[in-house]
């Protein structure tokens, strides 16, 4: 075989390779994001969508790389790093979330709030200028024993009726019986800043693998986790309606790793949850309402994706009908339409 030929040979395993990584991403039935953002410098994990009210087309997507010199990236919806706001040296940054209104200072305001894994605490960010609000971090499984207890990664935000404001953490390993979640309220410490303060430790764990990917859904009251390798558990996100586990869904079906959650409205009590099937490159998608029964399936050309993050807002020209954004495992975050995720469902139902 002559050098030329070894080096095609070489080329084409590579290719191979690099595709057999990421699963079928580049099957025929794969969507294809409509954007790709730029690459963040280690590791994509999870992202968040924060709305501008004012200006939708100025809405903005927030996303961790996760490493020890970590970040959280900032992207426009052109898929561009905002420099300005993108926020370095957090160690180790797992997950992120968004909420708005938290008063502070007698003033509503909007924050993103990322899981610093290797600190065990919280980062709070003020929303669109990305300035800490959280004198350094918030701690978070205080008085755990054993340090895979205190491992911190999974965290969502609700927001109650009333305007409450909570944060629902989660780490690598915890009890089976109950309390693998623990949920704080947020509040200012008198000085404008955040403070949380412990009101309950809840949720089942299978013992499989571990559980990081969390959502609320603020409308319905509902809070949900992935239970990695076993299935999606739900449980009421208000403090006040009690501990018991509603249901366990998605059960079936997966290939490996239950990961992000994604919630999509299109009506206060209506829409559609979507459950990532990491290894397949897939995301289940279920019925937002009653019983959360299976509805489809759809397969996307992010690789290996972890966390996701949707809303049903329209936001631009682009964006009519919501945001779907999922990490991929080239250091990008990829956009999506929801016509093309949901093309063979209601879209205004």
């Amino acid at each position: 075989m002559n050098h030329k030929n070894s080096i095609l040979l070489a080329g084409a395993a590579l290719i191979l390779a690099a595709g057999c990584k990421s699963g079928n991403r580049n099957t025929a039935d794969a969507i294809q994001p409509v954007i790709v953002t730029e690459a963040v410098k280690h590791d994509s994990d999870d992202p968040a969508i924060w709305i501008n009210k004012a200006d939708p087309s100025k809405s903005l997507v927030i996303g961790t790389d996760k490493a020890e010199d970590g970040a959280l990236y900032v992207f426009n919806l052109k898929g561009k790093i905002i420099p300005e706001l993108v926020v370095r040296d957090i160690k180790r940054p797992n997950n992120v979330d968004i909420a708005y209104g938290l008063m502070l200072n007698g003033k509503p305001v909007d924050f993103a709030v990322a899981s610093e894994r290797m600190t065990g605490k919280l980062r709070f960010f003020s929303l669109p200028d990305m300035k800490p609000i959280d004198n350094g971090g918030v701690p978070v499984f205080e008085g755990e024993t054993g340090e895979m207890y205190r491992d911190l990664m999974g965290i969502a935000v609700y927001t109650s009726p009333e305007g409450k404001h909570y944060a629902i953490a989660g780490r690598k390993n915890g009890p089976t019986a109950g309390g693998y979640l623990w949920q704080y309220e947020l509040s200012d410490d008198g000085q404008g800043k955040v403070k949380a303060t412990l009101v309950r430790k809840f949720g089942k764990y299978s013992g499989k693998k571990e559980i990081e990917a969390i959502a609320v859904d603020n409308e319905l009251g509902y809070v949900y986790y992935s239970d990695e390798q076993f299935g999606v558990r739900k449980y009421y996100a208000d403090p006040a309606r009690g501990d018991s586990e509603l249901a366990v869904f998605a059960k079936t079906g997966f290939t490996e790793d239950h990961e992000g959650i994604s919630i999509y409205k299109t009506a206060p009590d209506k829409g559609y949850l979507l459950v990532s099937d990491q290894g397949a490159n897939k995301f289940q998608i279920f019925n937002r309402a009653g019983n959360n029964e299976w509805l489809k399936t759809v397969t996307v050309a992010a690789g290996h994706s972890d966390g996701s993050d949707m809303v049903s807002t329209p936001l631009d020209s682009t964006f009519k009908h919501g945001l779907f954004v999922v990490m991929s495992d080239d250091k990008t975050f990829h956009f999506y339409r929801w016509e093309d995720i949901g093309k063979d469902l209601q879209i205004n139902e």
